[in-house]
């Protein structure tokens, strides 16, 4: 074992060393690569200069080992050169740095010679009079380099492998001294590394045992606790006794008690839904039944738990279904609201049309039943138009894709639709704000605030006023609506969005509606995910206002 640390120790240093090696060589390589061009771009500043001064005769009588300057037209044509016959020399159009001097200003490239030896770098710039100044030098390659460095190489590597033999034997003999002193008489006593645990036989196999069902046992108690303690739904086991082996904190939390003791789970909740739910799943039939506790409705199902065709206890599932049951409600009282509000005109029109039908009705009756006829005609219309409305908010089904809206330009359409009926009250109506976007439905959003605006001048005084106030904050774009009318009770302002309701019948029949519109308003506002408040004081007037959140990126 200590031989086969060695060596894993051993090559890991070595080949780090490698790596590194290679790693500097090649970062100073780079590096000495960028300053070389540096000196050539300084150089070519120095040469443009004395070009200017002397003229093309400073290439032809430039005689510095190792550069060489080359004195290229905007064309390609190579006007002078240092090392080689202009006549000899082909186009320089397409090199690389000629290419980027025309282009950009200044230019480099390198390329390897032949015998890839060497390499030459060349740095080319525009000159004002629109020649191509290029210097050049050249590098010698990384073979060359290695070749030269080669002694010292040797001589590093050789200290490498003596210092990594030595640091690798002794780190060895460190990792393999805790195995060695391993006293086998008292494996249980021992310190060492927990790989090494198969090695220690002596170990009592009953321990292994009963170390492997506890910890088994305590698994499975952790992960039925981890499910039943995430879950909703309240959960209690009873023996066949009714004494209580085990629950959840939903249980507790549903049925508000705080502390579960062990015994009789009736202790729990005495009403006669509970206890005849455990009675009759204890004789052994499934039992399921709604009970009432503070306002709330939960579903209790119970199941009995069978060993050997025996009972021996249940499982009963306490559901929280108060929700459901509200919306059940809800529905029913929908459903009869809707019914009466239907009955009413639907009693009206065939009243007028039986008394028609009979016959002998003045020409000046007739008018005016049908007049009646209209109105409560149109009377259903709306209605019906108002409740398709609020069924589509409801599901979600609603045929007109989402835009940017400007609310401060809708108002202004609602108020100047709404104006004929305003002006039969004297009520003024007032838009004030800015252009302020949302991103949502324009048809239901004129919905919303033109009920809000209508309601507005229904319920308002004579003379009174209507401001419609559009605000754009940072995190928030609202819609309010103020009227100075005749308030709403505080007793009453949490039910206003109530489908049908109405706070005061008698006026409500004076200025007509359906008592959808702040239902409408409601569902609208839930289907953007705004927020509406009301405020108002019974006699002075009301505001309500919608709020529709900004998204964090807006749609534009």
């Amino acid at each position: 074992m200590v031989n086969k640390i060695f060596r894993s120790n051993f090559f890991t240093s070595m080949l780090i060393l490698l790596m590194s090696f290679c790693l500097i060589f090649g970062v100073l390589f780079g590096y000495f690569e960028a300053q070389m061009f540096t000196e050539l771009e300084s150089e070519a500043g120095y040469i443009s200069y004395a070009v200017k001064k002397d003229g093309i005769d400073f290439i032809s009588d430039f005689n510095e080992k190792g550069k060489r300057i080359t004195l290229v037209s905007s064309d390609g044509t190579v006007l002078a050169d240092t090392k080689a016959d202009v006549e000899e020399l082909e186009n320089h159009a397409d090199r690389k740095e000629i290419a980027d001097a025309l282009k950009y200003g200044k230019g480099t490239s390198s390329r390897y010679s032949d015998t890839l030896m060497q390499k030459t770098l060349y740095y080319a710039e525009n000159l004002d009079d629109g020649t191509i100044l290029r210097v050049s030098t050249t590098q010698n390659s990384v073979v060359i380099i290695l070749l030269g460095l080669l002694q010292p190489l040797i001589l590093i590597i050789v200290l490498a492998l003596i210092i990594s033999i030595f640091l690798s034997y002794r780190l060895s003999k460190a990792i393999i001294k805790p195995i060695n002193e391993l006293d086998l008489d008292n494996p249980a006593a021992n310190e060492t590394y927990e790989e090494l645990s198969p090695l220690l036989k002596k170990m009592s196999a009953q321990k292994k045992t009963i170390d492997r069902q506890i910890k088994e046992a305590e698994q499975k108690q952790e992960e039925f606790k981890l499910i039943t303690e995430n879950m909703s739904e309240g959960l209690l086991v009873i023996d066949k006794d009714s004494n209580v082996l085990a629950y959840n904190q939903a249980a507790v939390r549903l049925l508000e008690i705080s502390d579960v003791k062990n015994g009789s789970v009736l202790a729990l909740n005495r009403s006669k839904g509970f206890r005849s739910v455990v009675e009759k799943v204890l004789s052994g039939e499934r039992a399921e039944n709604d009970i009432t506790h503070d306002k709330n409705t939960y579903n209790l199902i119970a199941n009995p738990v069978y060993e050997n065709e025996k009972i021996i206890g249940a499982v009963i599932v306490i559901i929280d279904v108060t929700e459901s049951v509200k919306r059940e409600q809800l529905r029913q009282e929908f459903t009869s609201n809707v019914s009466h509000e239907l009955k009413t005109p639907l009693t009206s029109i065939s009243g007028f049309a039986e008394m028609m039908k009979s016959g002998g009705t003045p020409d000046e009756t007739v008018v005016d039943f049908s007049t009646s006829i209209y109105d409560e005609a149109q009377r259903l219309i709306t209605l019906v138009s108002d409740i398709m409305k609020i069924s589509e908010l409801d599901e979600g089904v609603i045929p007109f894709e989402k835009e940017q809206v400007d609310l401060c330009e809708l108002s202004k359409d609602i108020i100047k639709r709404l104006t004929p009926v305003a002006n039969k009250r004297n009520i003024t109506l007032n838009v004030i704000g800015d252009t302020a976007f949302v991103y949502g439905t324009k048809k239901i959003i004129d919905e919303m605030i033109y009920n809000l605006c209508d309601n507005a001048i229904k319920y308002n005084k004579e003379n009174g006023t209507v401001d419609v106030i559009v605000n754009q904050a940072k995190d928030k774009t609202s819609v309010t609506v103020r009227d100075t009318g005749i308030g709403i009770p505080a007793s009453e302002q949490n039910r206003v969005f109530e489908r049908f309701y109405r706070v005061d019948k008698s006026h409500s029949k004076l200025v007509g509606g359906t008592g959808l519109g702040l239902a409408i308003v409601k569902h609208g506002a839930a289907y953007h995910d705004a927020e509406v408040s009301l405020e108002s004081t019974q006699g002075q007037g009301t505001k309500m206002t919608v709020s529709f959140k900004r998204p964090t990126t807006e749609k534009q």
